[in-house]
């Protein structure tokens, strides 16, 4: 019966996404118990460090069971959903629906190759063993159904009485509370053993977790009274409390680390220059207008690239990565430029692939995919792989200018402030004109001034004169 029941349910890991990443929180399910499903469906949206990615089903049949609720952070390679391939078929159990040790056998399971997610964008098969769980769980059975079945298979295997476990007993003493929880308890530096759970069959809740950071400090302060008396229950929180705590997850966490890292790893030093784009904003003008580019999303920004690009032409040496382990300069002859775009979601940064080798019209396309992609949240990890340089545009806030930090792994990025019509001295005479400021961060290790000068006062000479696209490309 058992053996029926496992051929007749299949199971969905949380697959790698790619990238090494090792989990992903569920944000929506698009599916629920009983839904049909198709081979190659959407059932699912996840978050990892670094994107937002669908998952699609590789089954025909109807959905059997999820296994974890949104907003659950899950490993990859835990069952996230069963899909029952025979609906047909007569239930083995008929008055009950198949547990979970039925559907998901653990001592036997064989190796299972890694799933692919995405079409382009998969892993390779690999002959893999499932990781053991940090904390075994069986989804939708009671805490004390699942004790007292313990108890009974222990009773079963030893003759002798079994006497119950003392409150000194680190398995009776272990809180009861989910992944995503003893994380948070963590991150916040709170000892679930004091707190007093309010969820059902005494499992501590996240509304547990962050009560328990409002108790007043002359009650927690004392570590030596907390432990010999009985814990305080915690004041519940209050709305339009004086404090809110989100917790860092996701690209927030990522993106934090990876700023911290280059901030720290990276030596960086930035340049500024102001100056007159009045032709430039003209130019946009008139490229509105052309045929060539009509559909296209045609701005200041669009010319900018242009000119970043071919300031890199003309100094490529600033195109480039610091080899720490080898004690090397990487110079690249490709450039990917990066865009750095701000999402629900947090910061973004997708790069276009081989931005060098693409004419006006199709660097323009290209930027408006990017952009409608990143703030839609589909944008790929593979999209935001691979960068030689960024810009990042502050002026579309109203901010003049910035000390921008170098994506990691990249030698130069460019601040885009504010263009503002300004008093302006053009041919002798003070006259109102389109004025901007941009900023030039980059790694001192593998550009000197001389260089970072250089790359910063060509892309001034061809936002001042754009004819300058025409003679220096």
């Amino acid at each position: 019966m058992t053996h029926d029941t496992t051929l007749r349910y299949r199971e969905f890991k949380m697959p790698d996404v790619g990238e090494g990443l090792t989990e992903a929180e569920i944000l929506k399910w698009f599916v629920q118990p009983g839904d049909t499903v198709t081979d190659g469906q959407v059932v699912c949206e996840v978050e990892t460090a670094k994107a937002a990615v669908e998952l699609p089903i590789p089954y025909d049949g109807v959905v059997h069971e999820l296994r974890f609720p949104e907003g659950t952070t899950v490993d990859v390679g835990q069952v996230i959903i069963s899909v029952d391939v025979t609906p047909d078929a007569a239930p083995t159990e008929p008055a009950t629906a198949p547990t979970a040790s039925a559907v998901e056998p653990e001592a036997d399971e064989k190796p299972q190759g890694r799933q692919p997610v995405l079409v382009g964008y998969g892993v390779a098969e690999s002959s893999t063993k499932r990781r053991p769980r940090k904390g075994a769980q069986v989804p939708e059975q009671p805490t004390a159904a699942i004790q007292s079945e313990l108890n009974g298979r222990s009773a079963a295997a030893s003759p002798e009485p079994v006497a119950a476990p003392s409150a000194a007993s680190p398995a009776a003493a272990r809180p009861l509370a989910k992944p995503p929880v003893r994380k948070l308890a963590k991150d916040l530096g709170v000892d679930l053993a004091a707190i007093v759970a309010t969820g059902p069959d005494g499992v501590i809740t996240r509304d547990d977790v962050h009560a328990a950071v409002t108790v007043p400090e002359s009650v927690s302060s004392n570590s030596e009274e907390g432990k010999a008396t009985e814990p305080q229950a915690p004041a519940p929180v209050q709305m339009g409390a004086r404090e809110t705590r989100v917790p860092v997850k996701g690209v927030r966490k990522a993106t934090a680390a990876a700023m911290v890292g280059s901030a720290f790893t990276a030596p960086h030093v930035t340049e500024f220059i102001t100056l007159d784009v009045t032709r430039t904003m003209k130019l946009v003008d008139e490229l509105k207008a052309d045929p060539d580019l009509a559909g296209l999303r045609v701005n200041p920004l669009l010319l900018i690239a242009k000119a970043l690009l071919v300031a890199i032409k003309r100094n490529p040496e600033v195109n480039a990565a610091w080899d720490e382990v080898n004690q090397e300069i990487v110079q690249k002859h490709y450039v990917n430029l990066g865009i750095a775009a701000a999402t629900p979601r947090g910061l973004l940064v997708p790069n276009i692939k081989d931005a060098h080798e693409l004419t006006l019209p199709q660097l323009a396309r290209s930027l408006g995919e990017l952009v409608a992609t990143a703030r839609e949240g589909k944008t790929s990890p593979a999209a935001m792989q691979g960068g030689t340089v960024t810009i990042t545009n502050v002026g579309v806030f109203g901010v003049d200018t910035g000390t921008p930090i170098l994506n990691p792994g990249e030698s130069a990025i460019l601040a885009v402030g504010a263009i503002k019509l300004q008093p302006w001295v053009h041919k002798g005479k003070v006259k109102p004109r389109q004025v901007t400021t941009l900023a030039l961060s980059f790694d001192h290790r593998l550009v000197d001034g001389e260089l970072g000068s250089k790359v910063l006062a060509d892309v001034a000479a061809v936002l001042e004169n754009p004819r300058r696209l025409i003679t220096w490309a």
